[in-house]
């Protein structure tokens, strides 16, 4: 083909440009003339003309937000704040989804306490925290967002705890894929949750329950037109509420719809345990693509590799695997032989648990008593653990492993070299970086946690940019229309760190409403 040919071509193909096809679009069912609802979920049909704009309005709102968990409440906090007049809908019959069952880690370099200094545990930066989480991530990430949730995250802590009341544990933990000590423990996301309740409703901020968003009204196809509104279903009423300044997407992702996981990641098709709350299904990302919303990283789904084997339940035994690796935990298969570094990042210890096959489930965690506070754990936690047999707890190594199983020599040979690793200051099975914070584990009594993978986090979903702005497919900003949290791709990457969840959702809320508020 010559040169000249080869430039034709190119520039026919620039000819179907944004305008093109949005003017296309808008043909589709002469939308702005006729009133009708911009609906791209169809392309090529007339669908568009069964979603006809409402005639009339039900309610008029500054912002709305959808979703109740950390980046909901957030999100209606800073916008109330500045003035706005903001209603949050929650589709579930309580609030807080994902972000109340949550483990209350929350990731960050510093708090108003200074925990880490006072506690010997070594550096810590918001480019450190970067660096850390764009590596966790394979460098899938955008560079800016995750400096943005790193940069953001002491203040909005500090936020929660001044303003909110929130209060966090004496302890700074180190978790798998972490190259410092800073994930700060409340035991449960719902501390952080009731926080910025507390903050958001102060503010003004009002909320409903039962109150599930059914559509995204957008009149137009061109870039520059505005969200208009959304449908809400509350029990069989249907009504639609216009919105002034802006919406807000925090539903957060979709681990339970068995559909949308499959058809963006088939090996996690079917019958898996999941983390997440029941509401946790997507449909807001599909609604907003049916208005132009681009994606992104949708194939990136997390296994959580310390839930109950049983259940996939995040219950605070669950919870200890994560936090304790910081501290000197062992991760062991049933024949007692440690299989990864417990610093490893959760996609590597998942894999590696599965690929141990289905005669290796379920893998263990070994942690000694003095551990417990010292990674974030308490008395009450672990007295409940042990009520409902999530917890084994014995005096000594050998009978612990009867007591799950595991050959007794195997168990403890490889604890006593555990040990010997710690006070030597090197790993040599497995690589582990060792720190002084990492205790031996001598005197009991000891405990045992069981563990296996099960579905727990969507990295992907809506693009946005660093002012949490939706943006379209063709790179333009879906004027009046913001997302934060899991309902959003691009922060974490292909593997989220732990404890990063909950500073994404709190920091990118916060900017979601600010934003928001002003347009």
């Amino acid at each position: 083909m010559k040169t000249d040919e080869k430039q034709e071509m190119r520039n026919d193909a620039k000819g179907v440009d944004r305008r093109s096809f949005l003017k296309g679009a808008a043909a589709l069912g002469a939308l702005t003339a006729g009133g009708l609802a911009l609906n791209m979920a169809l392309p090529g049909s007339a669908e568009a003309a069964k979603r006809p704009l409402p005639k009339k309005w039900d309610e008029t709102i500054d912002v709305v937000v959808v979703g109740s968990g950390f980046a909901g409440w957030a999100a209606g906090a800073e916008a109330a704040a500045a003035g706005a007049k903001v209603l949050i809908l929650e589709k579930m019959s309580v609030y807080g989804g994902n972000s109340a069952i949550n483990g209350g880690i929350y990731n960050s370099w510093d708090d108003k306490f200074h925990y880490r200094q006072k506690l010997n545990l070594g550096d810590d930066s918001v480019d450190l925290h970067t660096q850390d989480t764009l590596k966790g991530g394979d460098n899938f990430n955008i560079p800016a967002l995750a400096k943005a949730m790193a940069e953001g995250a002491t203040e909005s802590l500090n936020w929660m705890i001044d303003e909110g009341g929130a209060v966090i544990r004496p302890a700074v933990l180190r978790g798998g894929g972490h190259s410092a000590y800073r994930s700060h423990a409340a035991g449960t996301g719902k501390v952080y949750v009731d926080a910025l309740k507390r903050i958001a409703e102060k503010k003004g901020t009002k909320f409903r329950l039962n109150t599930a968003v059914t559509w995204i009204w957008r009149a137009d196809a061109d870039p520059k037109s505005p969200v208009l509104g959304v449908e809400v279903k509350q029990g069989q009423k249907v009504t639609n509420i216009k919105l002034k300044k802006g919406l807000i997407l925090a539903s957060g992702g979709f681990g339970r719809d068995v559909k949308m996981r499959s058809d963006h990641y088939p090996y996690l098709a079917g019958d898996w345990n999941c983390t997440n709350h029941k509401g946790a299904t997507g449909e807001m990302i599909r609604y907003a693509q049916a208005v132009g919303a681009d994606t992104l990283q949708m194939n990136f789904i997390q296994l959580y590799p310390y839930a109950d084997p049983d259940t996939g339940i995040l219950d605070s035994p669950a919870l200890y695997p994560f936090n304790g690796p910081g501290t000197g935990i062992v991760y062991v298969t049933k024949q007692g032989k440690r299989f990864i570094s417990e610093l490893a990042r959760r996609d590597h210890v998942s894999f590696a648990q599965i690929n141990l096959g289905p005669q290796g489930k379920p893998t263990y965690t070994i942690f000694s008593d003095e551990m417990i506070e010292r990674f974030g754990g308490s008395r009450k936690e672990v007295e409940m653990g042990l009520k409902f047999n999530r917890l084994i707890m014995a005096d000594s190594i050998a009978e612990l492993a009867g007591k799950i199983g595991i050959p007794a020599n195997a168990l403890v040979d490889t604890i006593e070299k555990h040990n010997r690793y710690l006070t030597e200051g090197k790993d040599p099975e497995f690589g582990k970086p060792i720190t002084k914070a990492m205790t031996p584990m001598i005197k009991g009594p000891f405990y045992a946690v069981a563990q296996w993978p099960a579905i727990h986090h969507c990295m992907g979903g809506l693009r946005v940019n660093a002012n949490a702005q939706v943006v379209d497919v063709f790179g333009e900003v879906i004027p009046k229309l913001y997302a934060a949290g899991e309902v959003t791709g691009g922060v974490h990457g292909s593997n989220r760190l732990g404890g990063n969840a909950t500073t994404d959702c709190v920091v990118f809320g916060r900017t979601a409403g600010k934003n928001a508020a002003k347009a």
